[in-house]
């Protein structure tokens, strides 16, 4: 079994976490909505990858909703220590499976209560705000009045570390002045690269960078130079994608996700993966085309 340990580490606020984790996205239904077809296989691929020495998942109680956090419990609870579950509130899921922004206060606090019921913890280890102003990425907006509702709780013990999801930098700024913000949750992957000063910045900071979509999301990443380089390395172009980005930059934890174990272990062996300098010259070249 691969050693994700490999990777390396990364700080989430007061915590240590291996770099390479496990986003719990498409355990649930199509569309994200909704049970999976095979819930069996879902518990199947969390008990390995904590086996495999994952100690970061990534989730949410809108993906479902209610069905990854429910899933989780089934196969983790009770939790192993040092696993570090990040879940994320602002968004709640319409009857025909919209994504719907959900900031007041009453929404906020009843979503981190439901990520607690559903995971079954007296506190959640890090909770992401993720912010709607444009479903299709990061639009500024301001994020004082909810973030204030996640550092109200937070002080009341039930969430233990605040992130941002979907954010600006100019919105990381104005949320570090309300609270510690220990991850920024952004789309980005070998394709898409909007946010490379960011991440440098962040990682100046000593803050996580936490790329979503890391495989290209519903339209998975096409590239002939992909290809090209992993062909020569005997690897996937998945792994080396991830590859990639563990070595773009230090501050980078990885959040694959999926449904099946032969994919999870294709993912996990990343962490073993040599990308020369080459060959990484080659494909920071695809985000510049």
């Amino acid at each position: 079994m691969t050693d994700i340990a490999q990777a390396g580490t990364f700080a989430l606020g007061d915590r240590t976490v291996k770099r390479l984790g496990y986003g719990a996205m498409q355990l649930a239904g199509p569309g994200v909505f909704g049970p999976p077809e095979d819930r069996a296989a879902a518990v199947a691929v969390l008990r390995e990858a904590v086996a495999a020495g994952v100690d970061h998942i990534d989730t949410s109680d809108f993906y479902g909703p209610h069905v990854t956090n429910r899933i989780i419990r089934e196969a983790l609870h009770p939790y192993p220590d040092g696993l570090v579950i990040v879940t994320k509130v602002g968004a709640r899921r319409g009857a025909d499976a919209s994504w719907n922004p959900a900031f007041s206060a009453e929404e906020l606090t009843q979503a981190v209560h439901d990520n607690l019921r559903n995971l079954d913890v007296d506190a959640l280890d890090v909770v992401n705000l993720r912010l709607m102003f444009d479903v299709h990425g990061p639009a500024e907006g301001p994020i004082e009045a909810p973030l204030t509702v996640l550092a109200d709780l937070q002080r009341q013990g039930l969430i233990r570390r605040i992130g941002l999801s979907n954010a600006t930098p100019r919105q990381v700024a104005e949320g570090r002045r309300i609270t510690d913000i220990v991850c920024v949750q952004n789309q980005y992957n070998l394709a898409h690269r909007g946010d490379d000063a960011f991440i440098d910045d962040l990682a100046a900071a000593g803050i996580a960078y936490v790329p979503f979509f890391p495989l290209g999301g519903f339209s998975p990443l096409q590239s002939g130079t992909l290809s090209e380089v992993a062909a020569g390395l005997g690897a996937t172009p998945m792994q080396v994608a991830l590859t990639w980005l563990l070595r773009r930059s230090p501050n980078i934890l990885l959040i694959p996700g999926t449904s099946s174990l032969g994919h999870l272990r294709e993912n996990l062996a990343a962490a073993a993966l040599a990308l020369p300098d080459e060959a990484m010259a080659a494909l920071d070249r695809i985000g510049a085309a």
